[in-house]
């Protein structure tokens, strides 16, 4: 058990951490409208923009195992406050880049890093470590609800500051409404780690990493996660796009977009209640089952606004209702005192595949004119996500006791 003091109330945790986790999540999620207004002014294929975004879910992912374990030993105060500059200084230099080098170091080094301290592996630490067992994985429910309230909340006001200010101006807009995580933070610092000494732990890094990646159920859930990050993004980033090459209006984009946002809100609050109740691995295999059927429909149907809000409201719902369960998990198999790294770890396969999904997204595009062979791929990988679900075993490992 950590030895820091649990002083921080529920509320605060909760209040804090969810505003937090909407600003960085609302602010990413509406990246795909830049696509097509950046590309264009720039005079860049989509596979430019496209490649940006892969190298940003890599940087989040790599970036997100090293700011977990500092977190972990330093509390996550100062992590947020490191992430939130460096958030600001990327969105200001996507803004600004003139060279397909700048836009893929600023868009995709400096903004990955900056989310990787701001997102759900650094919030859901201080959730682990603040809030008991019994709900857990309802309170990071409540925070990957949030950040989907972020994601129905911004995406239509930044598709109103691309439209009003034009996407230069927009972009650094939101570079100085980041900066609002900075006093959102200081409701995360907890006590334990305030004196700078990191706190007891039974395991080292080391050991923690040996254990973790020699249980069989760990790596189910980083193949599963793989997939979950596969077609979220590139679903995000490359739709807006699908849809207006298919005839529609950018704004049911838009609209689409916020519909799975505010869907999600409550896919992942009641995925992560019903985390509480049942077994986690069959929500998430229910999850990456459904997401197959529901993108196989969605491309037999005769495509239509209707059809395109249909399809983002039942996607919404399955879109981020993968978080609360596996990182739960998580913290019911390992435990807390490493569940930021761990977390971390769990989430780089997720970027990997987050890098392929948007990556693939742009490069087949360049080269086919078609998204079809990503869109069968979804439904693929999908069927695999929920089959390797199904054996994950949730409970607490058993270690030898200790000195």
């Amino acid at each position: 058990m950590s030895s820091q003091p649990k002083n921080l109330s529920m509320a605060q945790v909760l209040i804090c951490g969810a505003a937090i986790v909407t600003l960085s999540m609302g602010i990413r999620h509406g990246f795909g409208l830049w696509l097509q207004p950046i590309t264009q002014d720039q005079g860049w294929p989509r596979q430019t923009f496209a490649l940006a975004i892969a190298i940003q879910n890599l940087s989040w992912g790599l970036c997100g195992i090293f700011a977990g374990m500092v977190a972990d030993r330093l509390g996550a105060f100062k992590v947020l406050l490191g992430g939130a500059l460096l958030y600001a200084l990327g969105l200001a230099g996507m803004a600004l880049s003139t060279s397909p080098l700048t836009f893929a170091l600023t868009t995709g080094v400096l903004i990955g890093a900056a989310q990787a301290g701001t997102t759900y592996a650094v919030i859901y630490g201080v959730l682990g470590r603040q809030i008991s067992a019994e709900k857990r994985s309802w309170a990071m429910g409540v925070a990957a609800a949030a950040g989907s309230f972020g994601q129905f909340l911004m995406v239509p006001v930044e598709g109103q500051l691309i439209a009003q200010l034009g996407w230069k101006e927009a972009l650094l807009t939101l570079s100085l409404m980041v900066l609002m995580i900075v006093p959102l933070a200081f409701g995360l610092r907890e006590p334990g780690f305030q004196g700078g000494a990191p706190v007891k732990r039974q395991q080292t890094i080391v050991q923690a990493l040996a254990e973790a990646f020699k249980y069989p159920s760990f790596q189910l859930l980083m193949a599963g996660y793989f997939v979950c990050g596969f077609q979220v993004v590139f679903i995000g980033v490359h739709m807006p796009s699908y849809l207006k090459d298919k005839g529609l209006s950018p704004q049911v984009a838009s609209y689409a977009l916020a519909l799975i946002g505010l869907f999600n809100v409550f896919g992942t609050y009641i995925a992560g209640s019903l985390g509480q109740r049942m077994a986690k691995k069959n929500i998430l295999a229910f999850i990456y089952f459904a997401r197959a059927v529901v993108i196989s429909i969605f491309l037999l149907v005769p495509l239509s606004p209707a059809s395109v809000y249909v399809f983002a409201a039942v996607m919404g719902a399955l879109w981020l209702s993968t978080v609360p369960p596996t990182n739960a998990t998580i913290a019911q198999i390992f435990g807390v005192q490493h569940l930021s790294m761990l977390g971390g770890f769990v989430f780089f396969s997720h970027q990997i595949g987050s890098f392929m999904g948007v990556w693939l997204g742009g490069y087949l595009y360049d080269r086919t004119g078609s998204y079809d062979i990503v869109w069968y791929l979804s439904i693929a990988l999908g069927v695999f996500a929920g089959l390797v679900n199904l054996p994950v075993r949730e409970a607490p490992i058993q270690r030898p006791a200790m000195a």
